[in-house]
């Protein structure tokens, strides 16, 4: 499906990066594997998309360093000859009640969910225009996926940053679609609802969290990383080709107000 084409996940080495990396590597993608600490756990996805018969390496880089981006999407092209899939998939938390958030973790949060995927949109995007459309590639000059989530439109108190930095993601994502489309860029968002994470393991980590959350999910299980990375190869393809500007909600339906369910 993805056969020829040059991808960079963010993110990559844990969790819906690390599923997502492999997605794409099984698809027929090259791979880039980026991290920022866990170089180990790096390696190993490494090997593993290694083992498709496709190339593949791991990256440092802090995706909220503007140098550190540029380098690392110079050295793709360097040594795959362009990108043709941009996964900004690097994220974190840094939880608190308004009133005793601090400016570091209000910070920390933007710089690395919403400033790290606009740089790293930036990067990919002068590559896809330089190169153009390769027709035989793919019908499209480039692709970015920007990871959201269900917060991008779903208040979450205690997270302020977080859903912050999500909402921001998508209307970020919706203005460069909206400015890259003329060139035959795709732009789009996955917004996964809750998926078994290590970043979110206090919230199904046993029976009474998980009973708890699934009120939240009409759907009634919790979703795995492999259904994000689904969703991300299939939007990358060319089977979406006429998909522009578009959050794709893999959520269970936690984003249809399940409150309401039974009248409210």
């Amino acid at each position: 499906m993805l056969q020829g084409q040059k991808a960079l996940v963010t993110g990559a080495n844990s969790g819906i990066g690390k599923a997502t990396a492999i997605a794409l590597g099984r698809a027929g993608a090259d791979v880039v594997v980026n991290y920022v600490v866990g170089k180990d756990e790096a390696e190993k996805v490494v090997d593993q998309i290694k083992g498709f018969g496709v190339n593949a390496y791991a990256h440092e880089a802090d995706v909220s360093d503007e140098a550190q981006v540029v380098d690392m999407v110079a050295r793709i092209v360097k040594e795959f000859g362009t990108i043709d899939i941009m996964v900004a998939n690097a994220g974190l938390q840094r939880d608190s009640s308004l009133v005793d958030m601090t400016m570091a973790q209000w910070q920390k949060v933007i710089d690395v969910n919403l400033t790290g995927q606009f740089l790293c949109a930036r990067e990919a995007a002068k590559e896809f225009m330089r190169r153009g459309v390769v027709p035989e590639v793919s019908r499209s000059a480039g692709k970015i996926v920007c990871m959201s989530s269900v917060h991008q439109i779903v208040p979450w108190s205690g997270h302020v940053n977080y859903a912050s930095s999500k909402g921001g993601v998508g209307m970020m994502m919706q203005t460069l679609a909206q400015e890259l489309a003329p060139h035959h860029i795709r732009v789009n968002a996955v917004g996964p609802g809750a998926i078994r994470t290590p970043i979110n393991t206090a919230a199904w980590d046993t029976p009474e969290a998980e009973a708890e959350l699934l009120k939240l999910i009409p759907y009634r299980r919790v979703g795995d990383p492999e259904d994000i990375a689904n969703a991300v190869v299939a939007m990358v393809s060319d089977l979406l080709d006429y998909v522009v500007g578009t959050t794709l909600y893999v959520d269970g339906g936690m984003t249809l107000f399940p409150g309401f369910a039974t009248g409210g």
